[in-house]
Order: structure tokens, then sequence, then C-alpha cells
């Protein structure tokens, strides 16, 4: 194994601006360049990934018409075109396809689709396809087993099994509309992703079944019907009733299924779904509903009785398990475990018994993700901050002898890996401020670059842009806060210039990274072509920083993120070629609350504000999400009241736009409604937009539109 030196960067390194190249051009960014013109993306190979059970590689055509496949000694050669496939899946009763791009691997040597609900296999080498197994046309949630063999859905509330020489099976009767199986629960926290959770032979299935019915159901208007029509949801608000999950586990092989038997209270969190190895036990995190406690816990897969509680984990303000147990290869009574009882995210080796065997990574960086164990499963691999906040690489750490750490990827940037089945190559998918992405395949045991699949040019070059600049300045407590800073095109220091601030400011979210454009987008190299300013900082209670970082908001939602912002006020009122007096703020969902608090909070700062689905009133704002940061509205009244910016409207001074999709179902809209009532009662003026049928996001063609309408607020309010 190849294992350099680790060696933490200081914090202190980005004491010096990271300057990113200034291109001194002449192209203008338009609007439907920053959003829908996908050439001025980094170039990258679309659908690429491992061939199973194989080192090769396979990815599809820059036109998409054509998959490639490759090993790690011969170049990649076209292996099928959607001509191909089309003429094949003909033949077997299918249609034409004009795209590779809904193609999957089946095996080493074939690939399947789905069309209408009818899966077809087709194999390159014959150039034949044929009919898989049928599953539905309305089918929703397909979840195949790891073999491919066996597929689940959902149609409507209730979850279904396919697979071939069998008609389709419905798992679940339910008909009350108010009982959701299949699906992704808990509103989809706790990294929850996903609502069936097949067995690693394909034998069991589990399940979520959510139970809604207690849940007021909240109104949606869908305006595109004569006359409008009423849509309810089911919107668990903080301190109102939450739903009540189960786990089932359906046999395959004789058709019954069990519940496990996860007990009283009904409303907490069933999170983290692993089976076993050897499919006799399912494994679950269990958190309470005010989400300071986790019982790890095992179940009999078979009778669903409760086994045991391998180790419980406490704090006085929240856990939040995002990951299941990751299993030793070769040692099916070992998983490495994720637990930030450190104050970090880290990787801690148990045994089944609930044992802990050691702390595998250690140090004020966080683990982000675990990536694969090695053949011998003696090394696991993992992507993490340990060189800096910004930056994301692997490393592999011995399970044994010491638990030495190798860091596995070289150049400071941002890398996103990929495992080969047999674990002996990576992917590595990277990209620096000076590198709009490289993608190469090393070995895991020399740590040495096997092949170079794509070094992308530069799609901004004879674009003008200015200079982005990556840094640090202190919050009030002395922590690092990074910032980033995108100045125009032909900068002059001799004047000034008009700053709009970008602004999240959440947990779960970093805006700022050592990654291509800094991690901008290129709607704010365009404001910065048309003179402003653009400026981001990542406050305390974003992610990626730690458990006391995030920790910072805790039951104040507003309150140390707003002092933070207002740091980098002080810091951008401290160049002489900022205009103080024109200067604006911009942010959506927390961002939207973060740049309402601050218009509202530090009146007269900001001469403009456009807040996006804000949160104005978190007692609105969902169960799960609000009551970890801030408890119930009943335990911590002061500072619900505090962070109402209904309570605040009366400061509002300069301009503010509201905008907010009319069917947000994250953020709904009677947020920005009751913000507008109060306006009105107390007689303060400010503007609003909304777009009909958007929900949390406006996407497509319609954000051209959006920011077409933010820029022009800027540009009338603030030049």
């Amino acid at each position: 194994m190849y294992k350099p030196t680790l060696k933490r960067l200081s914090l202190l390194w980005f004491a010096a601006l990271l300057a990113l190249p200034t291109l001194a051009q002449n192209k203008q960014l338009t609007m439907e360049d920053a959003f829908i013109n996908p050439s001025l993306n980094p170039a990258n190979l679309r659908q690429l990934t491992w061939v199973p059970g194989t080192d090769d590689y396979s990815y599809a055509s820059d036109k998409n018409d054509q998959l490639l496949r490759g090993g790690i000694r011969d170049n990649a050669k076209v292996i099928l075109t959607a001509a191909d496939v089309s003429a094949a899946l003909e033949k077997a009763g299918g249609s034409k396809i004009s795209t590779v791009g809904s193609l999957q691997w089946l095996n080493s040597n074939e690939v399947f689709l789905n069309q209408k609900g009818q899966l077809y296999r087709y194999n390159p080498q014959t150039k034949t396809a044929q009919k898989f197994y049928m599953l539905d046309a309305a089918a929703e949630n397909v979840d195949f087993a790891p073999n491919r063999q066996r597929a689940a859905f959902t149609k409507g509330n209730n979850l279904f099994l396919s697979q071939p020489g069998a008609e389709n099976k419905q798992i679940t009767q339910d008909t009350n509309a108010g009982i959701v199986n299949g699906q992704a629960a808990h509103r989809s926290e706790f990294g929850i992703s996903k609502g069936i959770f097949w067995s690693p032979s394909g034998n069991g299935l589990a399940y979520y079944r959510m139970d809604q019915t207690m849940v007021t159901d909240y109104p949606l208007v869908d305006i595109s019907t004569v006359p409008a029509t009423l849509n309810n949801i089911k919107y668990p608000m903080a301190g109102g009733k939450s739903h009540h999950v189960t786990v089932g586990v359906y046999n395959v092989a004789s058709g019954k299924t069990i519940f496990l038997k996860t007990g009283e209270p009904a409303e907490q969190y069933l999170t983290n779904i692993t089976w076993s190895p050897d499919e006799k036990h399912l494994y679950v995190a269990i958190v309470n509903r005010a989400q300071n406690q986790m019982w790890l816990n095992q179940y009999d897969a078979t009778t669903g009785a409760f086994v045991k509680t391998l180790f419980e984990e406490k704090n006085d303000k929240w856990i939040e398990p995002e990951r299941g147990m990751y299993f030793v290869p070769g040692k099916p009574d070992q998983f490495v475990w994720f637990s930030e009882r450190d104050g970090y995210d880290h990787l801690y080796l148990y045994n089944t018994s609930g044992k802990l065997i050691s702390q595998l990574t250690k140090g004020d960086f966080i683990v982000k993700t675990v990536v694969g164990f090695n053949p011998n499963g003696k090394e696991v691999y993992y992507t993490a901050t340990a060189e800096s906040p910004l930056e994301r690489h692997l490393y592999s750490v011995e399970l044994t002898g010491g638990g030495r750490i190798g860091r596995m990827t070289q150049g400071s940037g941002v890398h996103n890996v990929t495992l080969s089945p047999k674990a002996t190559y990576f992917i590595d998918n990277y990209s620096s401020p000076v590198t709009p992405r490289n993608i190469r395949i090393l070995d895991t045991e020399k740590g040495k670059v096997a092949k170079t699949l794509l070094t992308a040019p530069n799609p901004l070059e004879g674009y003008a842009l200015g200079e982005t600049t990556l840094f640090p300045i202190k919050a009030e407590d002395g922590t690092d806060l990074f910032c980033r800073m995108i100045t125009p095109p032909n900068f002059d220091k001799n004047k000034k210039y008009p700053v709009v601030v970008y602004v999240y400011g959440g947990p779960h979210a970093q805006m700022i990274t050592n990654s291509w454009l800094g991690g901008s987008n290129l709607w704010m190299q365009l404001m910065a072509q048309k003179g402003y300013i653009v400026f981001t900082l990542d406050n305390r209670g974003s992610a990626d920083r730690g458990r006391a970082f995030e920790q910072a908001i805790f039951r104040n939602a507003g309150v140390a993120e707003v002092s933070d912002q207002m740091k980098g006020v002080e810091y951008l009122k401290s160049l002489p070629y900022v205009d103080q007096n024109r200067m604006g703020v911009h942010g959506w969902s927390y961002g939207g609350f973060m740049t309402t608090s601050l218009m509202l909070k530090q009146p007269g700062v900001f001469k403009v504000g456009v807040a996006g689905g804000p949160v104005i009133d978190w007692s609105l704002y969902e169960i799960m999400y609000t009551e970890r940061y801030m408890d119930t509205p009943q335990e911590n009244p002061e500072g619900y009241k505090n962070a109402n910016l209904l309570n605040h409207v009366k400061n509002l001074k300069g301009k503010l736009l509201l905008i907010h999709g009319t069917v947000d179902d994250v953020v709904v809209w009677q947020h920005s409604q009751a913000f507008l009532k109060k306006a009105v009662d107390e007689g303060i003026l400010l503007d609003y937009f909304v777009y009909p049928g958007h929900p949390h996001n406006v996407g497509g063609k319609d954000r051209v539109h959006l920011y077409k309408k933010v820029t022009q607020y800027f540009d009338e309010n603030l030049k």
C-alpha cells in the first residue's frame, strides 16, 4: 500500500489569498450561459462507471448515442450504439432509443433498460435483446436486488415485487392514502434517500411503512386546472404530530411479511437500516424525537424480535446518524461505524457484540464517505478533509496493526472517487481552482496513475472573468470562517464597487471549496462581469467543520450565523474599493432566511436584499429538521420568538424582494405570505414575486427567468 506521510496543512496556509487565474479576455456571459449552456461546464465523461465484477470501465459518448468500454491496459472502444440496441429491441417487441442514457450494467457482459415497465436485457457481443421481466408502467421508486434478478417498486402507496417468470406480486395492501410503503421516511432526513432495502442475496426485502394519518393535511393549490385543484400533502410542523414509522421485512420464498419490534414511543426515527451479511439480522439506528439519543439495535430478520442494543450515543444538543454499518469483508462480525462523538465525524471499528475494537481515524477534520475495503479486508478506504476543510482526498487506514493511514490522492483540490469492484483501482474525478476537471484511474496498491481518461480544457477560455480568491477571516470566538470573493474583470482598486453577498449559512451545505471556480457558479461570475464584487462566507452552522462549528446555532437559529456574516461585512467595509452604501444580499431557502434576517436584524447595512423560498417562522417548518436545531416551540419559545422574522418586519430599511414557488412543499408558501401580511399590517413596503406551479427550487428554463429577475432587482437598486 502506498503510504506517504500524512501531513496536515495548517489553516494558516489560507491566510494568503488563493488566487484563481484571471483570464484577460472579452467574451461576456449571458444568463442562459449561466444556467442552461452545458458547454461552459467542464467536460465530463457521461455515465462513467465500473463494469460489474471487473476492472473495466465504461462511459457514454459526448452525443450519448454510443457506449464505450475500456480496460486498464487498453483504450476504450465502442461496444454498442443506440441504433444497435434499437434494432434488437424492436425485434424483441420494444421501442427505439435515441440515447444510451437509460442503459445499466446487468452483469459483466450484458446491459439492461426499462421501457414503460418492461425490462429488456441486451448483449453487445451478439447484438440481441430479450425480455427480462415486467415491472409496471406506473412503477416508481424501483430498487433492484444486488444481483438484478428481482426488483421492488411502488405503485401509489403500496409495494410490489417483480421477478422473471412470475406475475408481479403486491406485497402491501394499504388502501388508506395516509399510509405509505416503500418510500423514503422521515422527510428524507438522517441520510435517508429511499424506502426499500434488499438483503445481500436478494432473498429478503426490508421497507419503510409510514403511517401519516395523524399528521395534519397541508393544502397546495394547482392552478393549471380550471377550476384550480386542491392537493393536500402531509406536512408535520415543528411541535405538532409526527408520523409513525415501522420496518417491514418480506421473505421472497415464503411470501410472508413480519415487522421489526422497534417498540414505543411511536414518534421516533428509524434510520440507517442495514442487513447483516448472512441475512439473519437487521440493524436499525433508532433516534428519539428529541434527537439527542441514538440506539444501534439488532433485530431478528425472521421474527422481527429485538435482539440487543449494540451501543447508544447521547449529546446535549443533537445526534444525527446518516450512514449505516459497513461490514468488513471476510469478517461478518465486524463493521465500521461513523460517529461524531469526539467532535468530528470519524470511523470506529466494532464487532457485532457491540464492543469497540478501535477508533480508526481521529483529528480536527471530518470523514466524508467510506468508499470501500481492500480485497483482503485489512484496510478501509475513505474520503476526508484532513488536508483542509476546503479539500477532499482519498485515504486508507489499516483495521489492525496500529491503524496506519495513507493518503491516496495527490494534487490540492477536491477528489471524488469510485472504487472498482475488485478494489484494485479507483476512479479519481478531480478539480481545483486551476483545474476544471481531471479523471484518472489509480492503482490502490501503489498509488500510481494507471490511466488518464480525461483532461478537461478550460471551458471559459476567452471569457472576461475577474479574480476569485479564497481566504479565512475570524469569527467573534476566533474560529476560522472561509470566504470567497470575486472581483470584476479589469478590477481597479482606486474605484468603488457595489457588493452582492450570496449566503446560504445553514446545516448540510458548504459553499466554498478548493474546486473549480472555488465552488462558485456562473451567475456569480456574470455578476462580477457586470461590475459587482461577489462575496460568500461559510458561517458557523454550515457543514464539514465539526460538531462545535455546526452546533453554534442550537436553539438560536439566525444568531451566530448573522454574527459571522457581519464579520464578513466588516471585512468588506475595510476594503477601500468597496462602496459601503451599495451592498446587497441574496440567498435561497436557509439563505432566504439569512437574507431576510440580515435585512431586518442589521437594518441599513444592506441596501438591497433578494430572499428566495425563505423560512420566516420556524414553527411552520418540518419537525425532523427544525426540532434538531431548535427543539420544539413549546420547549424553546424564546428561541423561536427571536428567530421569527415576523417579529422584526418593522425594522426593514432598504429594498427587499421575496420570491416563492406557489407549490413549495419544503418551505411552504405560507412563510412568505405571512411576512407580506405582517408588512401590510406594519405599513412596511416591500416587493414580491411568485413562480406559479414551482416547488421549492425554480428549475429548468424558468431558472433563467428567476435570475434575470434577481439581477434586474440589484441593477435597479444597487448600481
